[in-house]
């Protein structure tokens, strides 16, 4: 669903992203993680071609709606700039799909709202909800728009713990399905006990790709996080819970 050839972005003359090779398959729910600053938005913008950059990216090569076919993506900012009703704003998830007004439309926005829990939602008006709930509105926009592929940054920031949870568990179901998501996270323990995989990126570089069991090691989240922390395998799932900080 994505594949990246030496990925590169610059910031003048600065590699913000730096020869990221990687591929994402159906079935996968890969947590972005990494260090503020570690070239995780800006690998998701490049890969997707919202910004200059060299090497070769799967999506980047498709025209605007063929790839907004191919992959929705869910950015950072969660500004909403009109006064539309939670239906009406889900349901630009439905544009790249032409005057899809029919039912299929009709399901693919009903699907969404459901997923998110915002059934008695429908006819409020998004600008007016709370932040957390504008951020469920906009996930239920990206899930509407039926792409296979979903790039989330930082998508449960900002959400209560249940909702936090909700949202992961929405991912999975989407990666189970058939579809993949590629979504930064910062915390740990949610990757850990959610994702199937995780890319860890430090100071522009993929540094580590694989299981989470595998990659959270000690010694990485020493490298990389500067923490101490606890990770372990248990009857309820994974539980990883970082301890301290580590001198830099």
């Amino acid at each position: 669903m994505l594949q990246l050839e030496n990925l590169t972005a610059l910031r003048g003359q600065c590699p913000v992203v730096d020869t990221v090779s990687a591929s994402i398959g159906p079935g996968e729910l890969i947590g972005l993680i990494g260090p503020n600053g570690a070239g995780k938005t800006t690998l998701m913008r490049a890969a997707l071609g919202l910004i200059a950059h060299q090497g070769d990216s799967s999506l980047a090569r498709l025209d605007p709606m063929a790839r907004a076919r191919a992959a929705a993506w869910l950015p950072q900012a969660r500004e909403i700039a009109w006064g539309l009703s939670v239906a009406e704003l889900v349901a630009l998830g439905r544009l790249p799909h032409g005057r899809d007004h029919g039912a299929q439309g009709a399901e693919a926005v009903a699907a969404a709202l459901a997923r998110m829990g915002l059934e008695n939602y429908r006819a409020r008006i998004a600008t007016q909800l709370s932040g957390g709930e504008q951020a469920r509105v906009l996930i239920a926009r990206a899930l509407a728009q039926q792409s296979p592929l979903i790039l989330a940054d930082e998508p449960i920031a900002g959400l209560d713990p249940a909702a936090q949870i909700e949202t992961m568990e929405v991912f999975r179901a989407h990666a189970d399905a058939g579809g993949a998501v590629l979504c930064s996270l910062h915390d740990l323990g949610l990757a850990a006990r959610h994702c199937t995989r995780v890319w860890v990126m430090d100071r522009g570089r993929l540094v580590a790709d694989g299981p989470p069991a595998t990659v959270l090691s000690r010694a990485l989240l020493a490298d990389v996080f500067h923490i101490r922390a606890h990770f372990e395998d248990t009857a309820q799932g994974a539980v990883f819970q970082a301890l301290s900080t580590l001198q830099r």
